[in-house]
């Protein structure tokens, strides 16, 4: 842009500020001043934060000065990057030397926080300083008017990364089109390779057929939960494929091809050649673009969806190392594509869903974090917040920024902690922040509440779904009170007992609790979450009923029970959801978390029939309480189909939100109401709340950044503890 309006100067990278000196005319500074902000590269974020006039100096041309060490708080680390353009057009460009090169990338894509070690985010400290540039490659680093100039991962043919293919009993494969060649025939021979990508490894292995996806998940003790499909990139737009075989929105085909591509949770088209073990008891499929050189590559040669699962162990974050791959997957996959680019962290791919019309994260990842956000207020002192115990992120604030992790894992595994305890650091050390407080859950037993206990930080303890509220309203900007109502599975609450069907008044650092349901003992305590049935019995003990079709028996139990023996007292619609799924008999044990919700979500229509009239009372507290006991007959009757039952379910839990809304309404004076925590992550019920709550005349907002899940605790706790602290 300098060259184009006649300006000299220079321009270097400051600790992670961009400096620029620039002379010329007025009118041409006045144009380049403007142009650097309304013409960024798609992928820049411009922030000017001063500029000032200045003698000129005799300088001949503008170029760029190398980067200058400095504080490197202020610095801004990039997620890592799809595939852009120009690069996949050179690739597939016969007459370029990175015809077909797996590693092509240049200023506005390709991998950036998997590979830095440290700031500034020059060559020689990432992972790719291993890897001399050979003298073509220098020639377009050195170039200003190269899109490659000073693009920190570039590589080629000559000088960069290399595949290589290996499967026990043959020998490696260690030649880039060699490799690829070997991997798509191991995939159209129905096996299934590990394959090394930009943060860490996927398991591929046919999408259409049964035999191949179902070997699959008895090798990775997978039964149910649903797996992730790639799809060819077809036509201009690359979206061919998705029309083939979902019913994509236009928000959910925008979300596809977002710069982050990730992983977007779309209705399938019925009558493909798609396996249905590839998302069973679902009418979703979690669909995802290429977005790396090597994905475009594979999907190309091979010309038909692939499963691409997380390689890792379940609950545990994707693995990155070949060796580790080969040892803790090897009873899993055939072979393996590997290369020689090192990984230095692991970052798994995002997850969206579109509801009420917009995107909402599910996970965050690959292209999206680190992701950042500035504070209403100034910290005093640096933050590290720990976040929860299952969809772990951390984040680290300081002055007015807080930055969020990409998803760690649920914190009960050696590896999980060891990468929460390498992602504390990494960021610690790459924004240089020393901390001094952390943040962390008020659960006991959280494994993150008890490093933060043993970390020798002075520790704040945040209720969860104090959490969840105050992330919610940060992410919005919501400067008034309002109403949250947090619903999710479990979370320790104020009175000690398991929340999870909250409505929070207030703003952060000082919410109250104004509504809940009906509270109900959960017998067996944890191990509801993984056995809904123990829900469903909960409800029927508590009705004073029996439940004839209970999948055990439960005499020992409810002794147990009945003398309040590991039968915690619980308020959660997670449960709730899990107590209808077993009582309709569609799921009685669940395979993965939200397995029970999310198969009652699939088979429920629009929740548009009667729906059941759950009493509202307060209690002594001033506390608005829902009764679901009108729902257990309901939920049993097999005069009603289950589609019918769990319809009626969702839309009575729906009107049950909006009469505790308008009742606390009438003792409060506020329009603004959120929907966060796990629950919302239904679109049926979330869909149907945000009508009937706008046609009362409210304001309804959701997450559309950072997850409403557990995901979004670390940051919610930063919002809370800082709002406290102040």
């Amino acid at each position: 842009m300098a060259h184009q309006h006649h300006l000299s100067g220079w321009v270097r990278n400051h600790a992670g500020q961009v400096e620029i000196w620039a002379q010329g005319t007025i009118k041409n500074l006045d144009l380049f001043e403007q142009q650097l902000l309304s013409n960024a590269p798609p992928l820049a974020k411009p922030d000017q934060t001063l500029s000032q006039s200045v003698c000129p100096v005799k300088l001949d041309t503008f170029s760029i000065l190398p980067s200058q060490a400095g504080d490197v708080s202020q610095a801004h680390i990039p997620p890592d990057y799809f595939i852009c353009d120009d690069c996949l057009a050179e690739m597939h460009d016969k007459t370029q030397r990175r015809y077909r090169y797996p590693f092509i990338n240049c200023t506005q894509c390709g991998p950036r926080y998997t590979l830095i070690k440290q700031l500034p985010y020059d060559r020689p400290n990432t992972s790719m300083a291993a890897f001399p540039l050979c003298p073509e490659c220098l020639i377009d680093y050195k170039n200003p008017l190269d899109r490659r100039f000073h693009a920190q991962p570039l590589a080629c043919p000559t000088c960069g990364p290399t595949l290589y293919f290996r499967q026990p009993g043959s020998a490696d494969i260690n030649d880039n089109e060699t490799a690829l060649k070997a991997t798509v025939a191991a995939l159209q021979a129905g096996l299934i390779v590990a394959v090394k990508g930009i943060g860490g490894y996927h398991l591929l292995c046919s999408a259409t057929s049964e035999a191949v996806v179902l070997k699959l998940r008895q090798r990775k003790h997978r039964d149910l939960k649903p797996l992730a499909v790639m799809l060819p990139w077809l036509g201009t737009d690359g979206l061919g494929q998705v029309r083939r075989y979902t019913y994509a929105t236009a928000t959910e085909m925008t979300q596809l091809t977002d710069p982050s591509r990730p992983i977007v949770l779309i209705k399938k088209r019925p009558g493909t050649d798609l396996t249905e073990a590839v998302a069973p008891g679902m009418h979703e499929l979690g669909i995802m673009l290429p977005y790396s050189p090597l994905h475009h590559l594979l999907l190309q040669d091979y010309a038909a969806p692939l499963i691409a699962t997380s390689a890792n162990i379940s609950r545990e974050p994707v693995l990155i190392e070949p060796e580790q791959v080969e040892a803790r997957l090897g009873h899993i996959a055939d072979s393996f594509l590997h290369h020689n680019r090192p990984i230095l962290r692991p970052v798994d791919d995002c997850v969206y869903r579109v509801i009420a019309g917009k995107s909402q994260p599910i996970r965050l990842g690959r292209g999206v974090a680190p992701l950042e956000f500035n504070l209403s207020f100034t910290l005093s002192s640096p933050l590290l917040a720990v976040g929860g115990q299952m969809k772990n992120t951390i984040a680290l604030a300081w002055g007015q920024r807080v930055v969020i992790s990409p998803h760690i894992a649920d914190l009960g595994s050696p590896r999980s902690q060891q990468v929460f305890e390498q992602t504390i650091a990494d960021l610690t050390r790459l924004y240089g922040i020393a901390v001094k407080h952390c943040v962390c859950d008020a659960h006991p037993d959280y494994s993150a509440t008890r490093w933060a206990e043993n970390s020798g930080l002075l520790v704040h303890k945040v209720f969860h779904h104090h959490a969840h509220a105050s992330a919610l309203v940060a992410e919005q900007s919501l400067d008034e009170p309002a109403l949250i109502f947090t619903w999710d599975g479990t979370g320790f609450g104020e009175d000690g007992t398991l929340w999870g069907g909250e409505g929070l008044f207030g703003m952060p650092g000082n919410w109250q609790r104004v509504s809940s349901f009906r509270s109900f003992r959960l017998p067996g305590g944890d191990k509801a979450g993984r056995e809904p049935w123990r829900s469903a019995l909960a409800l029927c003990w508590e009705h004073a009923q029996e439940w004839p079709e209970c999948p055990t028996e439960t005499s020992l139990l409810k002794q147990a029970w009945e003398k309040k023996i590991n039968s915690p007292l619980s308020s959660s619609v997670g449960r709730l959801f899990d107590a209808a799924a077993a009582l309709t008999g569609l799921v009685q044990q669940a395979d993965y978390e939200g397995h029970a919700p999310m198969w009652l979500e699939a088979v429920s229509g629009e929740p548009t029939q009667e729906s059941i009239n759950l009493p509202l009372n307060c209690n002594a507290d001033g506390i608005w309480l829902s009764d679901w006991s009108p729902l257990i007959s309901m939920l049993q009757n097999k005069q009603l189909t289950i589609p019918d039952r769990s319809s009626c379910f969702h839309a009575s839990l729906a009107m049950a939100l909006v009469k505790q809304a308008k009742q606390i309404r009438a003792e409060r004076d506020f329009i603004v109401v959120g929907l966060t925590g796990g629950v919302f992550q239904n679109r049926v019920l979330t869909e149907y709340v945000s009508t009937l709550l706008q046609a009362e005349g409210f304001k309804v907002y959701l997450p559309n950044q950072v997850p409403g899940n557990d995901a979004g605790i670390s940051f919610g706790q930063i919002i809370e503890a800082g709002s406290q602290l102040r």
